[in-house]
């Protein structure tokens, strides 16, 4: 699964930064396949995940979410977003939210919508619509 203190600080952002009062509730985070995500590019898909969970709104399975979360509530570049978007494309996605920061020196391959995001709470924006 994904490291604790990642999870707390992913939770954290969700109720300082987004407003969601998380404190009475149990988060658990099931990966498929047991893969480990001690990956930061992982966070901002979790909180996606733990958001769309507590306010009961659905997030498209046709969309693949990629970015690391700071303690501002900013999502920070990670490394080899083209690659990650080339390989979200070849397993079907049909949209990317990345980091806006990541989206400089490559362009989207066709056929993938990639929508930069500078915040955690554009990206829920961004995943609920």
């Amino acid at each position: 699964g994904i490291d604790h203190n990642r999870l707390a600080l992913i939770i954290a952002v969700l109720e300082k930064r987004i407003g969601l009062f998380l404190q009475n509730q149990d988060a658990y985070l099931n990966v498929a396949g047991g893969v480990k995500l001690d990956e930061p590019a992982a966070d901002l898909a979790a909180a996606v995940a733990i958001a769309s969970s507590f306010r009961d709104r659905p997030v498209r399975p046709s969309d693949v979410v990629i970015g690391e979360i700071g303690l501002a509530g900013e999502v920070r570049a990670v490394s080899r977003v083209d690659q990650r978007v080339r390989e979200a494309l070849k397993l079907g996605f049909k949209r990317a939210i990345v980091p806006r920061k990541s989206m400089k020196g490559w362009s989207p391959p066709g056929g993938i919508e990639v929508i930069g995001v500078e915040t955690v709470a554009e990206a829920l924006e961004a995943a609920m619509e």
